[in-house]
């Protein structure tokens, strides 16, 4: 098999290629069920994969449901994503002893694969390797976990309620970034549609023995992912929208999300691609040892704007209009692209129900009732 081929695997071909790339030194992370949700956890085998789960997701809404068939992959974003292997919410920098030398935290390398990874979180991790892995200073512990990663994506067939990856071009399919993509069809026949990427991918898997395709087989599977990206369950308006929130700022509208944000900062912990983090450092009681930890940061915190004399946005206004505005603004001029991919997360676990694309529509109502 070689990059550009097309195959067929059963469901004991799923649990085989978890196998395959075990033997080869993988750590395979992958979805699995815990704590009422689908999460994103270490492999043991694909027999903890979420066969016959599903979810229903809304602004604020999360619950896992049982499917009448044995889908493994049709279910949308869960409460995790896969920054948290590449960028960990917390880590340790350094140690300091008595001697006050400090010993750098030493990492041991780990060859990760992911399984299922869905259009949205390839164009969130890809971003991530432009803003972490890129310019003049990469971050060298980021390099060093993506470096080697092999990438199983799952092309969506079944939209959640909160996607809306074709508004920001990244879903529903894969496109590129991924070593095999799969194509679940779990009807009478479970069956996957294996696409493969790299010759890493066309090794891995030959191992697992796949079947060659039928030709009415390959046609259903592309047919499945082009039909989901008309059933979206939201969608960004379509206005320039870097320009929309770089001429908003004074609009009236900001004070109503306001009066409804709680400043928790649960969006940008579970987006893909926020990427902050500050440091604190820790000792121990008798004062002879020291940590540094970097951990993950958020815009939404009061501290986070915080220079000498205090901080500067001391309001859930400014703060959320902060995080917008860089998201889906000035993410542009400083990384080249947008930085949201549609996967709805930060829709989905907002406590208050904050749905960021209809909070853009009424941006862009007011603006055009500002201008006209």
């Amino acid at each position: 098999m070689e990059p550009g081929d097309t195959a067929v695997i059963d469901r004991s071909g799923l649990d085989r290629l978890v196998e395959v790339l075990r033997a080869r030194g993988y750590r395979v992370i992958g979805p699995r069920v815990r704590e009422n949700a689908v999460v994103l956890d270490e492999l043991a085998s694909g027999a903890e994969l979420p066969d016959g789960w599903g979810v229903e997701t809304a602004p604020g809404y999360y619950r896992l449901r049982r499917r009448e068939d044995g889908a493994v992959f049709a279910h949308s974003a869960g409460p995790g994503s896969w920054k948290q292997f590449l960028h960990p919410s917390r880590r340790r920098v350094l140690a300091v002893g008595p001697d006050l030398e400090p010993e750098p935290a030493v990492e041991a390398p780990v060859r990760s694969a992911f399984l299922g990874v869905r259009g949205c979180d390839l164009a969130a991790i890809a971003i991530l390797r432009r803003v972490l892995g890129g310019g003049t200073y990469p971050d060298t512990g980021f390099t060093e976990r993506s470096g080697g990663l092999f990438v199983v994506a799952a092309n969506c067939t079944e939209p959640g309620g909160v996607c809306f990856c074709t508004s920001m071009g990244t879903g529903p399919g894969a496109t590129d970034g991924y070593d095999l993509a799969l194509t679940e069809h779990a009807g009478a026949e479970h069956r996957f549609v294996v696409d493969v990427g790299t010759e890493e991918g066309a090794a891995v898997l030959a191992e697992v023995g796949p079947c060659p395709p039928a030709e009415s087989e390959v046609a259903h599977a592309r047919e499945s992912v082009s039909a989901a990206a008309g059933r979206m369950g939201r969608s960004m308006p379509e206005v320039d929208i870097p320009g929309l929130v770089r001429g908003s700022r004074d609009l009236p509208h900001w004070e109503d999300v306001a009066a409804r944000c709680l400043t928790c900062g649960n969006c940008t912990m579970v987006c893909p691609t926020c990427f902050c983090t500050t440091t604190e450092d820790v000792t121990d009681l008798t004062g002879d040892h020291a940590e540094r930890w970097e951990r993950w940061a958020s815009c939404f915190e009061l501290d986070f704007s915080y220079m000498h004399g205090g901080s500067v946005r001391r309001t859930g206004e400014s703060r959320y209009r902060q995080w917008l505005s860089h998201k889906l603004g000035t993410w542009h001029d400083q990384f080249g692209s947008s930085g949201c991919v549609g996967c709805g997360r930060c829709i989905d676990w907002c406590p208050a129900g904050i749905d960021l694309t209809a909070e853009l529509a009424r941006l862009a109502e007011e603006a055009s009732g500002a201008g006209s």
